[in-house]
């Protein structure tokens, strides 16, 4: 880029420039659901809010939920968990980082469509070193 076009290019203050990518970030996404494992869990602190991280193989992503969301949780997050969250996606402009904020958590996986009582659900399901056993039998194992 020459130097009199780079003079054209407008100039943003930090937080101008972090409300403007908190507004496309917020605007591209909106809610989504992500599915990964909690790693980090903390909370809840004295305020009722809970923080942690989702992460796969590859990538990982910071995760808030609020107090009132909290209290709404039947499966509460806990450390090593994999689960599938839903939230909305947005920054935090004071450390430059984007996060998901969860309104809803659940179990991913069998234990999921269990939990959400899924009809799609395996009635039976392999138990290591078993035969093909019911899955009311092989959840009281």
């Amino acid at each position: 880029m020459n130097e009199p076009a780079r003079l054209n290019i407008p100039e943003w203050t930090v937080s101008e420039l972090s409300s403007a990518l908190r507004r496309t970030v917020e605007d591209a996404f909106g809610y989504v659901r992500v599915r990964g494992e909690i790693s980090g869990y903390r909370g809840p602190h004295a305020s009722g809010h809970c923080y942690f991280a989702l992460k796969d193989e590859a990538a990982k992503i910071e995760a808030v939920v609020w107090k009132t969301a909290f209290a709404r949780m039947r499966i509460k997050p806990a450390e090593g968990l994999e689960v599938v969250v839903t939230g909305r996606l947005t920054t935090y402009p004071g450390q430059s980082k984007y996060q998901i904020v969860v309104e809803t958590l659940e179990p991913a996986g069998v234990g999921g469509e269990l939990f959400r009582g899924d009809r799609r659900k395996p009635d039976r399901v392999r138990l290591q070193f078993d035969r093909d056993v019911p899955v009311k039998t092989a959840l009281a194992r």
